[in-house]
């Protein structure tokens, strides 16, 4: 067979077919045309890319009016990093995470690779802000995943290298896959066609809007597929960067990729094999939609819980106490350690805050331990962790009850 169904595959498409080498010599891989750009058919999705611009425009307006800090949370970055890796099959809980980085510990294979991600996006955001597009360039590709590949240890190339290997995406044998990205020889001059595309120095400047840009870049990144594992992560991680080189508060859309994953690959392999854009504009269109919600949908949930708080003792104002209730729904899972640090407190006035915050039923020891001992605070880990798109649980009838069903 050589290549999965030719009659999937648009004629401009075919015509881009070209013979893997051995010892895949009898199939054939697609060098991607160039991304367009020029406007491309939306048709049915217009309506979706509206949707999705008013909802950006929603997000940046209270950036901007409310300074809003759980906009830029670290908390956003962090499910950002569970879910995209959860994606690729790399497992760990949010949680999990949060714990690891604040104890300053390793935690297992899984969890170090989701903390890369995370933090990777903590130190290359500001940088996309400041340069904008000219922060796009073969270098960051590479350190993007050189960096969440780094702590994999079944990868087998050097991660950041381009591979030169074949690779196919879908099947257990090259026989049966959906898609046969170019070979080895021909994926630096490909990427380097999506870099131009994602530097926005062309017409696409003019003639595509944000949205737009994102759905083509991250489609036609997939399609080249440069390394030999870890494209995907690198892809979704391009969708944010690009927000914040457009000046855009970014979005981390990956929680609602996870969610929707069978109409994400659908709609990559429509604008991969027949050049369907509107597909993949159409998703990243309701994907920003729904991530907008989600994200208004949490910020109010807190901030009802944030009132909750304060009522539950008397806080006095300035105290290490009533400061540390503006941290903990950024930073949830803390020792006494960190929280000095934040706060810029002795450990001791850090200890006795946090004693205070135990005893409103706002945080909870989880080790069991005498020292190294780690606080939660549950009710926002259970606000944060819902799955996407559920509602925030809802207050029980108890009258004791927080507003999301905890005891007080």
């Amino acid at each position: 067979m050589a290549f999965v169904n030719r009659d999937l595959l648009t004629h401009a498409v075919r015509q881009r077919l070209v013979r893997l080498p051995a010892p895949y010599d009898s199939h054939y891989g697609v060098v991607p045309l160039p991304p367009p750009e020029n406007h491309v058919s939306l048709g049915g999705a217009l309506d979706r890319l509206v949707a999705a611009s008013s909802a950006l425009g929603k997000v940046q307006a209270i950036a901007q009016d409310m300074a809003d800090p759980y906009l830029i949370s670290r908390i956003l970055k962090r499910q950002e990093a569970v879910s995209s890796s959860s994606i690729e099959g790399t497992n760990s809980t949010l949680d999990e995470l949060l714990a690891v980085e604040d104890a300053d510990e390793d935690g297992r294979s899984e969890v170090q690779q989701v903390r890369d991600y995370a933090q990777l996006l903590d130190r290359l955001l500001p940088d996309a802000a400041e340069r904008s597009y000219r922060v796009f360039d073969l270098d960051l590709v590479r350190r993007l995943h050189a960096d969440v590949m780094k702590s994999d240890p079944g990868y087998k190339d050097e991660p950041g290298e381009l591979r030169d290997s074949v690779v196919w995406i879908g099947g257990g044998h090259i026989a049966y896959s959906t898609w046969n990205p170019p070979p080895p020889a021909q994926v630096r001059s490909c990427l380097l066609e999506t870099i131009d595309y994602l530097r926005n120095e062309g017409m696409q400047s003019m003639t595509q809007n944000l949205v737009v840009r994102m759905a083509v870049g991250h489609a036609h990144f997939e399609a080249v597929h440069p390394f030999r594992d870890g494209n995907g992560r690198v892809g979704r991680l391009l969708l944010p960067l690009m927000m914040a080189a457009e000046g855009q508060v970014p979005l981390y859309l990956s929680p609602y990729i996870d969610a929707h994953k069978h109409d994400y690959y659908a709609a990559l392999k429509r604008a991969q094999q027949r050049l369907e854009w509107e597909a993949i504009v159409g998703f990243v269109s309701d994907a920003v939609v729904a991530t907008v919600d989600e994200l208004m949908v949490t910020r109010a949930a807190l901030a009802m819980l944030r009132k909750d708080w304060a009522g539950r003792r008397k806080f006095r104002k300035g105290a290490a106490s009533t400061r540390a209730l503006d941290l903990i729904t950024d930073h949830p899972i803390l020792t006494v350690k960190r929280l000095a640090s934040l706060l810029n407190v002795t450990v001791a006035q850090a200890n006795q805050a946090v004693g205070q915050l135990v005893e409103a039923g706002i945080l909870s020891e989880r080790t069991g331990y005498a020292r190294n001992r780690i606080f939660a605070a549950t009710e926002v880990l259970t606000i944060v962790n819902r799955p996407f798109g559920h509602p925030p649980a809802r207050p029980t009838e108890d009258e004791e009850a927080g507003p999301f069903g905890f005891p007080r």
